[in-house]
């Protein structure tokens, strides 16, 4: 039997996005998907500091008033993913994957959260970390500390079966980066473990740009995509 070809799979990445225009931005990529207008999206950035409430809801794990919100320069959206509060800020790599899902009619969503999971180990083995679930939890810890969160949607195809995922990751890279935006929530609704970043675990300086392009293959391991921009992926 022939194996299905691969997908085409269009991948950018943005130095700096305010997170409400790369709110809409998914918005408008996944409509044009859906509608078959529009290639498979995976969409790498950082943001300016901002807090995002899941579909879980709890505000008050958000620790600042709107004053505070305010003085420190920091957004704040509640969103339609899933998942409680947390942290976006310079020194963080977002990926935002926009892929179809379950078109054939079988649709594993928890899988699809293990494979993101798996593509943020793999490359944490490759720079002699090892990074690992957490029974419970969702996203990578490094022991007990957890250095990439995942919150996705799963929206539902209007015009075929299936879905296609929205939202996605979260990467802490730069060193500090949990003092500075972290301390103002319960990150995740998570009080008793912490967080860390990559700088944090080889005590080497790392760029978030850098991981960017350096993740791009093992993103292509665990969703095997034809990349149609290779050239120039940093759009």
């Amino acid at each position: 039997m022939n194996n299905p070809q691969p997908g085409k799979l269009e991948i950018s990445y943005h130095p700096l996005m305010e997170y409400g225009a790369a709110w809409e931005l998914q918005k408008e990529h996944v409509q044009a998907i859906d509608a078959g207008t529009g290639l498979e999206q995976l969409i790498l950035l950082q943001h300016p500091p901002t807090y995002t409430i899941g579909s879980q809801n709890h505000p008050e794990h958000l620790l600042l008033s709107g004053e505070q919100l305010k003085e420190q320069g920091i957004a704040l959206f509640e969103i339609d993913r899933g998942g409680d509060i947390t942290y976006h800020g310079p020194g963080q790599l977002v990926g935002y994957p926009l892929l179809k899902l379950g078109e054939d009619g079988r649709v594993d969503l928890h899988g699809y959260l293990r494979r993101l999971e798996a593509v943020i180990i793999d490359y944490l083995a490759s720079c002699g970390i090892e990074g690992d679930r957490k029974p419970g939890y969702t996203g990578v810890w490094v022991g007990d500390q957890k250095i990439c969160a995942i919150g996705v949607k799963f929206n539902r195809s209007k015009s075929r079966r299936g879905f296609i995922t929205s939202h996605g990751f979260a990467f802490n890279i730069s060193a500090g980066i949990g003092g500075r935006g972290f301390q103002g929530i319960i990150p995740c609704g998570i009080a008793e473990y912490g967080v860390t970043s990559l700088e944090e675990c080889t005590g080497r300086p790392v760029e978030p740009e850098q991981v960017s392009e350096e993740l791009i293959p093992y993103f292509l391991q665990h969703f095997p995509y034809k990349v149609i921009n290779p050239a120039n992926p940093h759009a």
